[in-house]
């Protein structure tokens, strides 16, 4: 007689997912090298970046990972050393934008004074300053390998005129001259000041910050554009994280990208007569739905000086500045007239 074929057990559920779990670090480690950085990283880093990674599950009081596996980068997620180090081998220039015109130009001495104690330290900066008013720009003293650059754009009596040209003015930077000259871009408000670091962690191919009025609310309390007749309507089904107009970063030719879109959508909107909720800020959290960034910053990169800091904000590295629109911004009630600010 045959004897029977032995019985062979199934392995544990113990080792089973054991080895799912090992497989999902490593793919996490895999896509998550992706977001890093853009280029081949550097031979001499060794396996720090890691570590690194792995940082961003130190916090266990707020989400440090998006559902598509991108960082969301807080305090206590990143080793500001091992990170600029990371970075530093490669020679980047980070381009900077601001828009100062009209009254603007009066936040633009505080924002590059505390741009050159904060931001991007030991790394090469381009500040590209557009304004009405040249002669107002003031003169700061920059460290080595920092350059500022004026270029003349047109005022306007509106306000929304002024907000409506930016993401086309930016793009046509980029197309004639920034993406010469520089590696990351980060368009920033001016009416903000830094007070902390602001460093290579917040670097990567798109990059966008968590509105700090709905980092703690789902997304039906967005304000997002919610009128399908627009080009940056988001159905109530829709949206991941309300982002904030205030900064938008990211490798040049990804937010060139983004500008050419978001300014094309806004110029299909104004041939229609309509003008999304929160202007441009409306059709960049379109685009940034259908387009996942690939490192979003926390609402410690864009806090608002009226705001109490919270325990999960655990440090305020950008603010907007306290402002009397009706006295800064042409045609402007006294209150807020964007979600941004």
């Amino acid at each position: 007689t045959t004897s029977p074929a032995p019985t062979i057990s199934p392995p544990p559920r113990t080792t089973i997912t054991t080895i799912s779990y090992l497989l999902l670090v490593l793919l996490l480690l895999l896509l998550l090298n992706t977001y890093l950085s853009p280029q081949t990283l550097p031979q001499n880093t060794g396996s720090g970046w890691y570590e690194d990674l792995l940082g961003f599950f130190r916090r266990t009081d707020v989400v440090s990972v998006t559902p598509w596996l991108a960082p969301i980068v807080w305090e206590g997620t990143f080793d500001p050393v091992l990170i600029d180090n990371i970075y530093k081998p490669m020679n980047l220039t980070i381009a900077t934008t601001v828009f100062a015109v009209g009254k603007y130009v009066s936040f633009l001495k505080d924002f590059l004074e505390t741009a050159e104690k904060h931001f991007m330290i030991n790394f090469r900066v381009r500040y590209y300053v557009f304004t009405d008013r040249p002669n107002e720009v003031p003169s700061v003293n920059l460290s080595g390998g920092r350059h500022l650059t004026v270029i003349s754009i047109p005022g306007s009596n509106r306000w929304q005129e002024i907000s409506a040209q930016r993401m086309k003015i930016i793009h046509n930077t980029i197309e004639t001259q920034i993406r010469k000259e520089a590696d990351y871009i980060f368009c920033l408000d001016v009416d903000s000041k830094f007070h902390f670091r602001w460093g290579a962690e917040s670097l990567g191919r798109l990059v966008s910050v968590i509105h700090p009025g709905y980092y703690d609310t789902t997304r039906n309390n967005f304000p997002y554009e919610r009128r399908p007749a627009s080009k940056a309507f988001m159905s109530m089904d829709q949206g991941d994280y309300y982002y904030g107009g205030a900064v938008i970063g990211g490798l040049v030719e990804d937010v060139y990208i983004l500008t050419k879109e978001c300014q094309k959508r806004f110029e299909e909107d104004a041939k229609n007569s309509i003008e999304a909720a929160w202007q441009e800020e409306s059709h960049l959290n379109r685009y940034l739905y259908y387009n996942k960034p690939s490192k979003v910053l926390s609402p410690e990169y864009l806090w608002q000086d009226f705001k109490a800091r919270t325990k999960k904000v655990k440090v305020i590295r950008f603010s907007g500045v306290i402002k009397n629109y009706a006295a800064v911004r042409p045609n402007a009630p006294s209150k807020p007239v964007s979600a941004s600010v």
